[in-house]
């Protein structure tokens, strides 16, 4: 074989793997799944701020399963993107939260004489 020959077989050779190089990283790129929607700043403090609740009011053994649940509920909307729900269900769980807390002070009730 020329060197001629050969040079052309290496470069034909060449640009077929780059060519399939190519094809495969688009793949990758199409079967990723697209990105989860943003939530809104407010959406992302709320939450941010009821996760924090729910931990204080977890170490103080003062935590409602209803503010658990809202802030699980939450949690599965903004992996969805969903703001609103966000919002709504971060609220609950920090509304909850503060009156699981505020049960702490309450008067220990006494029974009988």
């Amino acid at each position: 074989m020329s060197k001629a020959m050969s040079k052309v077989l290496l470069a034909l050779t060449s640009a077929a793997l780059l060519g399939l190089s190519g094809c495969a990283d688009m793949q990758k790129t199409a079967d990723k799944p697209a990105a989860a929607p943003a939530l809104s700043a407010e959406a992302q403090a709320a939450l941010s701020a009821a996760q924090a609740a729910v931990k204080d009011a977890k170490a103080k053994n003062a935590l409602w399963t209803t503010a658990e649940s809202a802030l699980k509920a939450a949690e599965e909307a903004a992996k969805k993107g969903d703001s609103a729900t966000v919002i709504k269900q971060s609220k609950l769980a920090s509304d909850h939260v503060q009156k699981g807390l505020a049960q702490l002070n309450y008067p220990m009730l006494k029974v009988g004489d």
